[in-house]
């Protein structure tokens, strides 16, 4: 699968689907795209608006209202990136349930990212092989 291909099907195709299976071409780009359209966005803003937090010289902070807009798109990506992460432990052979681990400290997110790296399995019960 290639990048605007991957694009196209997690925004467009799946974007609320967790049921099946992703390729982990179709996870890597989709990741990657997702990182990309969120890093030029923070940067477009914080030039636009200027820092998200400012400190006094008493040592308090001010954090104005207009910052939450640079977390639009990462916002509305958020569901895509979870449904492809499901689709991509389907994909391994793993429940999507096993998401919830990113909330079990580092170790959790770590052994999420080591089955996001592993290779699909053949056809099991979340459907047949993805295409890469």
């Amino acid at each position: 699968m290639q990048f605007l291909e991957a694009i196209e099907t997690c925004v467009v195709k799946k974007y609320c689907d967790f049921s099946g299976r992703a390729s982990r071409s179709e996870f890597w780009w989709f990741t990657l795209g997702t990182f990309i359209v969120s890093y030029v966005w923070q940067f477009i803003m914080s030039l636009l608006i200027g820092s998200a937090v400012t400190f006094n010289t008493d040592g308090t902070f001010h954090f104005e209202a207009i910052q939450l807009l640079g977390y639009i798109p990462s916002l509305a990506l958020m569901l895509p990136s979870i449904a492809v992460t499901v689709r991509r432990l389907h994909d391994v052979g793993k429940s999507g349930w096993w998401y919830l681990l990113i909330f079990v400290c580092c170790i959790g997110g770590l052994y999420i990212l080591f089955l996001n790296i592993q290779d699909s399995e053949g056809d099991n019960e979340y459907g047949p092989r993805p295409q890469k």
